[in-house]
């Protein structure tokens, strides 16, 4: 923090790599753990060197992110196989906000299968308790060596979209020769 005739001026630095910041440009999903919990793969978008992803209502689920001040994120690289895993400063972005009027229309024009314009979802995302959350590097990044060697694979969770796989219908009975 710095004082100048009165005037404070809070300068938080940014952390990260060539490698971070090449992986965050092109990132589509990222892995996002808070606390101790189990990672959560997020669609995502790639603003100003740091991550922007919605989460809430009729949109991705992702426990504790909306009142987290930091997570950890992991990133893949061409290849698919995780390339990257680094610690990040979660900042919330708040409806009216100015960073808000800027962001969340971006992300918006960015969301797949989104009913109607970008501008009723963005109105939506306010009005319902969305949460914008933007995921700044803030701290060593892990990578190569560094990364775990096991899988870190997990059995898929419970969700209220999975369904039941049934037997395809048939209408007559294929006969072989």
């Amino acid at each position: 923090m710095r004082e100048d005739a009165g005037v404070t001026d809070e300068v938080e630095e940014r952390v990260a790599t060539p490698l971070v910041d090449e992986a965050i440009k092109k990132a589509a999903v990222a892995w996002v753990t808070v606390a101790d919990g189990p990672a959560y793969a997020l669609w995502c978008l790639p603003v100003d060197g740091a991550l922007v992803v919605v989460t809430g209502p009729r949109e991705q689920s992702a426990p504790g992110l909306a009142e987290a001040g930091e997570a950890q994120v992991s990133l893949r690289g061409d290849h698919g196989g995780r390339i990257v895993t680094w610690p990040a400063r979660v900042t919330r972005l708040m409806p009216g906000s100015e960073e808000w009027t800027t962001v969340a229309p971006l992300v918006a024009a960015k969301r797949l299968n989104a009913p109607g314009p970008s501008a009723a979802l963005v109105d939506r995302w306010a009005t319902e308790g969305c949460a914008l959350n933007r995921l700044e590097p803030a701290g060593t990044p892990a990578s190569g060596a560094d990364l775990p060697a096991d899988s870190l694979a997990e059995p898929p969770r419970d969700a209220p979209v999975v369904r039941a796989t049934r037997k395809p219908f048939r209408l007559h009975r294929v006969r072989r020769r």
